[in-house]
């Protein structure tokens, strides 16, 4: 049985958030989106610290004497993408939309904070809790650039705590899994240099088109046969780009794609597959072959007493039941794994319900679900309350 806060202002936050999905603002230039938060921050008399990874805003909320403190943490940017909802707060902004949902998490974790400041004299929580609005989530890295600007320096934290919503995971229920949770990822950019020639005549040339087809194919096999069984990996070729006349092969070919993983050793082995392959196009098709691959986000990596946490808080917003702790990693990748590098702590999903008609995350049709607000928040709330709960307070889950 859900057993969440009541929230007077839910409707508020709801308009918030659709206000925030009207106008999405991409990696880095969340402007308009960091202003409203910093205001909405100030006028619920919350410190609003701004600056960090050009974009970022801090909330600082402070109870009692301890020194304890925590970070929660929400995404605020949008993605390149050209919306097809239909209704009135779609996307103001073409070719930009909250198609995963950051919207929406920006809007509970502003729900929370705004609930703490109201009810700070009857909450029972000793230290300091910190509001991380982060930026540029979408592959550009903007929980790295916030750790190396000093997140941790200027606001000491003991643990960080994330939470993303999921389609397909039933609204009402949260996902809470120990280890892994998402995805390393690595990019790939491969580079075929031939010889090009007229098509009508390809045995004057090195097709690097013909090469990299077989490339492409190959690379294929990497995880099937030299990836154990039982490991978790991902090498998905996602662009091809070679020619620019229907009667000409070129002289150069592009393939760029992904690396996803769960252990930096299983990552190795595909590194190494990828240069081994393109030595043997080399030789088979007489082109050149250059491999570049660039490092993205490490994988995200939940702790054990965090996770324990973070469960136990789940059970008590929504019972016990609806708390799955062996639910599958996601091959996602996410750079709140920066943060968790740097800190203990845990990333949740938060059932989003199957989707409008089943579409999910970086969808044209996405949209987060408003009745989820109550439960983030709610989530949130209590999660402060328990990890800063004043010595000796017992944390009771039927209360």
């Amino acid at each position: 049985m859900m057993k969440l806060l009541s929230i007077p202002f839910l409707d508020e936050l709801a308009a918030f958030r659709r206000d925030i999905h009207a106008h999405p603002e991409l990696a880095f230039h969340e402007t308009r989106t960091a202003d409203l938060v910093a205001r909405e921050l100030a006028a619920y008399g919350i410190e609003a610290h701004r600056g960090l990874a050009g974009t970022g805003v801090v909330g600082v909320l402070r109870k009692g004497e301890s020194r304890r403190a925590i970070g929660l943490r929400a995404d605020m940017d949008a993605l390149p993408l050209m919306e097809k909802n239909g209704f009135a707060h779609a996307s103001r902004n073409p070719g930009r939309m909250h198609a995963c949902g950051h919207d929406g998490h920006l809007a509970m974790l502003l729900g929370a904070a705004r609930h703490l400041a109201e009810n700070l004299a009857s909450l029972a929580f000793d230290g300091a809790v910190y509001f991380i609005f982060q930026p540029a989530e979408e592959s550009e890295g903007g929980g790295k650039l916030m750790v190396e600007d000093g997140l941790f320096r200027q606001f000491p934290m003991d643990a960080v705590f994330g939470l993303h919503n999921w389609p397909g995971l039933p609204l009402g229920e949260m996902a809470v899994m120990l280890g892994p949770v998402m995805a390393g990822t690595c990019v790939f950019e491969i580079r075929l240099h031939g010889q090009g020639c007229h098509a009508a005549l390809p045995h004057q040339g090195a097709d690097t088109l013909v090469a990299a087809s077989h490339l492409v194919l190959a690379l294929q096999t990497i995880v099937s046969r030299n990836v154990h069984p039982c490991e978790g990996a991902v090498v998905s070729v996602t662009q091809m780009h070679g020619g620019d006349a229907l009667n000409v092969i070129p002289d150069d070919t592009v393939l760029r794609g992904t690396i996803r993983y769960f252990k930096p050793e299983v990552e190795a082995l595909i590194e190494a597959a990828i240069r081994r392959i393109g030595a043997g196009i080399e030789h088979t098709f007489g082109v050149q072959v250059h491999v570049a691959l660039d490092q993205r986000y490490p994988v995200t990596v939940n702790s054990a007493p965090q996770t324990a946490l973070c469960q136990e808080v789940a059970a008590s917003v929504l019972g016990p039941e609806k708390v799955r702790q062996d639910e599958a990693p996601s091959m996602a990748a996410e750079d709140f794994s920066f943060m968790l590098r740097e800190k203990p702590g845990c990333y949740a999903w938060l059932g989003n319900g199957p989707g409008s008609d089943g579409h999910t995350l970086h969808s044209p049709h996405y949209d987060f679900n408003d009745a989820n607000l109550a439960i983030g928040v709610s989530y949130w709330v209590r999660l402060v309350e328990t990890a800063l709960r004043p010595a000796g307070t017992p944390f009771c889950q039927n209360a």
